[in-house]
């Protein structure tokens, strides 16, 4: 069912860059590749990559509204008035409020913090929760991961007498809310020299220029960072420039002194803890946090992750868990009514987009069962459903890469109640009358916008590469590449015409994935344990000795303490033996 995926090959590297920089660093010419693919050409540039260092994070105070914000939290820190910190309910909303409110909390006792309910509320400020900022004397209101666009909200908050300071990194819309201070580095008029910034991360900024203001030693601002390499991993922003100092350190601290939250997650997940990289937070520590305000509440997360005790952490972990392992039955579930709606025809469209909608599916997960349908079907797509607290239609998109779905939702605006997201993934909500028209107008815009090429899902290849060259000194170096991310993206390698020993079998609950020992020919008696996730339709042909060209990547997979190379392999290709 899922499309099959097209290999194209990087532009090689200026070969005399290339060996230069390999002479000069003492390096494999494949790797030097990778460095001057992105970028990198010259040692002191190499040097600073593969070093990230604290001191070269940007003034927090170039960011606008900087200091509006920091003088107001000082007035309201020495004159007592308590603070609500509010945000989202996924794991960047989370994380930037467990920053944020860990933060204050050492600085004033008159600190709260506030996640709005996923299914009572919806995403971002609400009445509901100002009301309660101001039933409970809270004078100041500071919102993490949403706000950019509460303009109605920020003005009924002033009028019941509480200000708000805003920190966000959503693009804004041509108005600002009238807020004490709107920090979000995607405003035109803000000229902070790196625009891709989480929530949290705009957090960590806010606490980061109080701390400088004020007289607080950066080194107490350390044991929040795994906070943030949480929120930079999860939220899939650029892991560039700032982030990668950020995330550097940040997976320096979650695996050496991780607060006792995260590493009740880090445990719960099966995971090394000292040996955490940012596809564990991805696919293991992420999706954990996130189970919490899909299926039950946001705030059980930030309690868990501001948690000091390690059995009261363990209790709400184990809930949290819970949580993920209903998500994921439920995400199976309704992955599955869709795949059967779409192959029926009983879908609202199939044309230039899936769109999907059942009223009765978990608002929860319709996130999630939109990207399973973009794996198989490689469209852009919306999974609607109908939230139970107003009746209005609900729905999540994500799209292919290279097609702007946010603009083709924009281009909807005036039948949408509400919208809001990012370039692939946005949410929406509109009347149920309206929807027939919704997606006959995207069906015409992505029709006259997307092409042939934005249709086939293609993996970009770094390098073609021998199984000789993957020796420990190179693993070592390319280690150094981490953290990965968008941006700067695990290298991908070809090698062509490879065999299993006869050792591979399929393994996983459904025996859906591959476990192979593979060797070429060049090299008999060398053998590369090697996984394949989601391959098992490949084995019959591997089974029978014949030859495959794979592409992957390469990891250390740590099992009791003990490292060994494997290769992660993403596609297989397999070839016909004319032996």
């Amino acid at each position: 069912m899922v499309k099959e995926r097209k290999w194209i090959m990087k532009d090689d590297a200026d070969p005399e860059i290339r060996s230069r920089l390999s002479s000069e660093l003492g390096i494999d010419p494949v790797l030097a590749g990778l460095l001057v693919q992105r970028g990198i050409t010259t040692f002191s540039e190499a040097r600073s990559f593969f070093r990230p260092d604290l001191a070269d994070l940007h003034d927090p105070f170039l960011m606008k509204d900087m200091d509006k914000a920091v003088g107001r939290i000082r007035q309201a820190i020495e004159t007592r008035t308590p603070i609500l910190v509010y945000g989202d309910y996924d794991v960047d909303g989370t994380t930037a409020v467990s920053l944020v409110y860990s933060f204050l909390k050492k600085l004033t006792p008159e600190v709260d913090f506030y996640i709005p309910d996923r299914y009572d509320e919806g995403y971002g400020v609400s009445f509901k929760g100002i009301d309660w900022a101001v039933e409970h004397g809270f004078g100041l209101i500071i919102t993490l991961d949403c706000g950019i666009k509460a303009n109605d909200k920020v003005e009924y908050a002033s009028s019941r007498g509480v200000d708000v300071i805003i920190c966000d990194h959503h693009l804004p819309e041509n108005e600002l809310p009238a807020a004490v201070a709107v920090l979000d580095p995607k405003r035109e008029d803000c000229s902070y020299p790196f625009d891709d910034l989480s929530g949290c991360g705009v957090g960590f900024k806010l606490v980061q220029a109080y701390s400088s203001r004020y007289g607080i030693p950066f080194e107490n601002l350390v044991s929040l960072l795994d906070l943030l390499v949480v929120s930079i991993a999860s939220d899939l922003v650029s892991v560039t420039g700032e982030n990668r100092i950020l995330a550097h350190y940040g997976l320096k601290q979650l695996n050496e002194n991780p607060r006792t939250g995260l590493l009740t997650m880090i445990r719960l997940s099966g995971l090394d803890p000292s040996h955490v990289t940012i596809d564990d937070i991805v696919f293991k520590i992420g999706p954990r946090i996130n189970a919490a305000g899909r299926m039950e509440s946001g705030r059980v997360a930030v309690e868990m992750l501001t948690a000091t005790d390690e059995a009261e952490a363990e209790r709400i972990g184990s809930e949290i868990n819970q949580y993920n392992n209903e998500r994921k039955n439920i995400d199976r579930e309704i992955t599955q009514e869709a795949l059967e709606m779409v192959q029926s025809g009983s879908c609202l469209s199939f044309g230039n987009a899936t769109i999907v909608y059942n009223p009765s599916w978990h608002k929860g997960v319709v996130g999630i069962v939109a990207s399973r349908l973009v794996e198989a079907f490689y469209k852009p797509t919306i999974v609607f459903t109908r939230s139970q607290s107003n009746g209005l239609v609900t729905g999540s998109a994500r799209s292919v890469h290279g097609f702007d779905l946010y603009d083709a939702i924009d281009s909807c605006a005036d039948l949408l109640e509400n919208f809001g997201g990012h370039l692939y993934a946005a949410g929406l909500t509109l009347k149920e009358e309206n929807l027939p028209e919704f997606c006959r107008r995207i069906e015409e815009f992505i029709g006259g916008r997307i092409t042939s090429e934005m249709l086939t899902p293609v993996i970009y290849v770094d390098a073609e590469l021998n199984f000789d060259r993957i020796t420990p000194k190179f693993v070592r170096i390319l280690k150094q590449f981490q953290p990965f991310g968008p941006g700067n993206n695990a290298p991908v390698f070809l090698t062509e015409n490879v065999y299993d020993n006869g050792n591979g079998r399929k393994v996983g609950a459904d025996a859906g994935h591959l476990k192979l020992e593979l060797i070429q020919e060049s090299q008999p008696y060398r053998h590369i344990s090697s996984i394949a996730f989601n391959k098992a339709g490949h084995f019959d042909h591997i089974k029978n000795g014949n030859p495959i060209d794979i592409c992957y990547s390469i990891v250390e997979n740590y099992y009791r303490g003990i490292a060994n190379i494997q290769l992660r392999i993403k596609d297989i290709h397999d070839r016909e033996d004319f032996i």
